[in-house]
């Protein structure tokens, strides 16, 4: 495929999930969520913290999609969220990464410099403050939306998201596990994604809370 005619493809995927199509959404994640985990992996060597470094990508790109210039390179865009949420989990542990956080390389994975974890007490203290609020907000939403389904006795979906959110299982593991096919689970999590973006969003946040939010 040709740059043209990917970045044309990511478009056309881009329009199909601002419609709601669930097979969309499955269609980025297969396009884009082994390459974000590759990359991520290789600055961070523990699996499960770098899976959920991607989990949080996907979820900022899908709670800044109304904001998402197409005119940008959705690749890039991916990245950069990915790039944000990972130097923001080095900040939180206060170390460096164990391997370079670039290489020599043509691979665009390999092109990404992570700014130093290292920062003054101010601007440590700033940002912990702003963790603090995403996390209430996170929360806060997953609540509204686990309420909902809860309140309409949808525990399938409920134990649907446990698998997928919580213990980390890929779609098809989840689908084994309760015994569905891999679309109603992609339907699912598509459908808890996008709810919680909208309650993240009905929030009223500050632009500096979740800045994917606000992109440039």
């Amino acid at each position: 495929m040709t740059p043209s005619s990917s970045a044309e493809s990511d478009r056309q995927l881009v329009h199909r999930i601002r419609r709601g199509e669930a097979q969309a959404w499955e269609e980025l994640i297969a396009r884009y969520e082994g390459r974000l985990l590759a990359f991520v992996r290789a600055r961070l060597r523990d699996r499960d913290q770098a899976e959920d470094i991607v989990q949080e990508t996907l979820i900022g790109f899908l709670t800044s999609l109304p904001n998402y210039d197409e005119s940008r390179s959705l690749e890039t865009y991916l990245f950069t969220i990915a790039t944000y949420k990972l130097t923001d989990f080095l900040r939180r542990q206060g170390r460096r990464p164990s391997i370079p956080l670039s290489a020599a390389s043509n691979d665009p994975e390999s092109q990404w410099q992570l700014r130093s974890p290292v920062h003054g007490a101010s601007t440590v203290l700033g940002r912990r403050e702003q963790q603090h609020l995403e996390e209430q907000a996170l929360v806060a939403a997953m609540r509204q939306v686990l309420g909902h389904w809860r309140r309409r006795g949808d525990w399938e979906k409920i134990r649907c998201t446990e698998l997928l959110f919580v213990r980390g299982l890929a779609n098809k593991q989840a689908a084994a596990v309760l015994q569905l096919s891999e679309q109603t689970v992609a339907n699912i999590k598509f459908e808890f994604l996008r709810k919680l973006k909208s309650e993240v969003r009905r929030q009223g946040l500050p632009e500096d809370v979740f800045p994917e939010l606000n992109p440039p």
